[in-house]
């Protein structure tokens, strides 16, 4: 028996999306408020496991799961070495970079030299600064980005925006804007030879769900 392709499912804000692609696909038995990490929908010959998204880069490089769904701005940090073949088109997000609203109305950023910045995006966040000439101290968290500025920890942030809406409500303005992001499906290089056919089939699928073919003129 041929066995089955692995997919990594992020948990969080792209699983709904992910979910409601996949049941587009015919995939069957697979539900949000599933609390087991891996099911399978054996008559397509697929077996879904759910991670943290910053996990799912490093297990699709490694080949624990063929295929993964986590978003571009992740993929920009991590620098896997794996396959990118379909923008899937949700989850937009913004990666930005805001400071307190009283820091902003007499801040010049043209004028930054040194910076100090809280992030869980330390690469980008130096791949950013860098390129302008200005050193960047990064303070690196996981979580709760938004209060660093708040206690003195840092006074700006980089970090993903969808509405705006918590920046705001924390006081912060959006200085500069970093990179947009969406979901990506990724692909183990070494799945993508061995299960070609498969993989191909996959990747075709995803594709005309998020982009289906335009009805035919009768």
């Amino acid at each position: 028996m041929t066995a089955a392709l692995t997919l990594a499912l992020p948990k969080g804000r792209l699983l709904d999306p992910a979910l409601a692609l996949l049941g587009g696909m015919g995939v069957k038995g697979l539900g949000a408020d599933s609390r087991r990490l891996l099911l399978a929908d054996e008559a397509m010959g697929l077996r879904f496991i759910f991670l943290k998204p910053a996990d799912i880069p490093t297990y699709v490089e490694y080949g624990a799961a063929d295929l993964g769904i986590v978003g571009k701005d992740i993929l920009l940090e991590q620098e896997r070495d794996v396959y990118e073949p379909v923008d899937l088109g949700f989850g937009f997000c913004r990666l930005v970079v805001a400071e307190p609203k009283e820091l902003w109305e007499r801040d010049d950023p043209a004028k930054w030299s040194w910076v100090r910045v809280a992030t869980k995006y330390p690469t980008l966040t130096e791949r950013y600064f860098s390129a302008r000439g200005i050193q960047a101290e990064i303070v690196r968290l996981d979580g709760s980005i938004e209060l660093a500025p708040l206690v003195g920890l840092a006074e700006r942030i980089v970090d993903l925006v969808q509405s705006g809406e918590t920046l705001r409500a924390n006081g912060l303005v959006e200085v500069a804007e970093i990179m947009t992001s969406t979901a990506r499906l990724i692909v183990n290089r070494a799945s993508l030879k061995t299960a070609h056919a498969r993989v191909n089939a996959l990747i075709h699928a995803m594709r005309q769900e998020v982009s289906p073919a335009p009805p035919r003129a009768t």
